[in-house]
């Protein structure tokens, strides 16, 4: 029976039993639809209104790491841009990472980490960025973070600001990542050949900055199947914000997050035993 019988005013025919049955049966989903509905809007204008959503569950690796042993042979740490200008006062860029820096006191946890995994005999990779003078390898037109490299002259090859800071330079032994001119390690560089050539399954991840360059080099190299580990104490980002919300929701659906301590005692474990 259509609902337009009962507007127009005639009488309508008797409805039977298992008929009428089927129509509210029909009805009570239609209804359930329209409640699902509102709840969805409701829900979206929440966040159109206030700029928040609910929130997510953060994500952690099932794995603990005092059940890891990691072999030294196989496992390469990653320092990604430890470089004068997010490093060191009068680089370009380090008033904007100096309180995540101090918040974590991470270069410190960093050189005693490289200390500690090249006495273990790990590979150690440095992965610095620099663009030649006049940064010709971004675009024109350049927008986000890249734009305000390119406005600023940061990391320009040769000069201070794109040298690897003291407290983190190259000894004989490290390996020095060639070529990286955008936010991924990988991308338009020879650090998967370095990592093939070394034998290393395990990549271990630290640097600047923490959603940018490390996100984009983890996420990558968890594709490439590398068992990755990222250092929640050896990272740092624009904005404490910014820090904790990528360590608490994006590392963890691409790495096992931990820290360089944890790290320094999984690698200790396997020599010692």
């Amino acid at each position: 029976m259509r609902v337009s019988h009962l507007l127009e005013g005639s009488t309508p025919k008797r409805l039977s039993l298992k008929t009428t049955s089927k129509m509210f049966y029909q009805m009570s989903h239609v209804v359930i639809c329209l409640l699902l509905l509102e709840m969805v809007c409701l829900k979206g204008m929440a966040f159109v209104t206030t700029g928040k959503s609910s929130p997510r569950r953060p994500l952690s690796s099932n794995l603990r790491m005092s059940d890891v042993s990691l072999d030294p042979a196989e496992t390469a740490i990653v320092f990604i841009e430890y470089q004068n200008e997010f490093t060191t006062p009068g680089g370009k860029l380090h008033d904007a990472v100096k309180d995540s820096m101090e918040k974590t006191n991470m270069l410190s946890n960093s050189a005693r980490l490289a200390v500690s995994a090249r006495a273990a005999g790990c590979t150690i990779i440095h992965c610095p960025i620099n663009f030649e003078p006049g940064h010709n390898e971004i675009s024109k037109n350049p927008y986000g973070i890249l734009a305000g490299v390119k406005e600023g002259a940061a990391f320009t090859a040769g000069e201070w600001g794109a040298e690897i800071c003291d407290a983190m330079k190259p000894v004989p032994g490290d390996l020095v990542v060639k070529g990286k001119s955008g936010l991924c390690g990988f991308q338009s560089t020879n650090l998967e050949f370095l990592l093939g050539q070394t034998g290393a399954k395990n990549v271990v991840l630290g640097g600047f900055l923490t959603n940018c360059c490390v996100e984009s080099t983890m996420r990558s190299a968890y594709e490439r199947g590398f068992k990755v580990y990222t250092l929640k104490d050896c990272v740092a980002a624009t904005s404490m914000e910014a820090q904790e919300a990528t360590l608490a929701y994006n590392f963890g659906m691409f790495s096992i997050v931990t820290t360089s301590d944890a790290i320094v005692e999984a690698l200790s474990s396997t020599v010692t035993a």
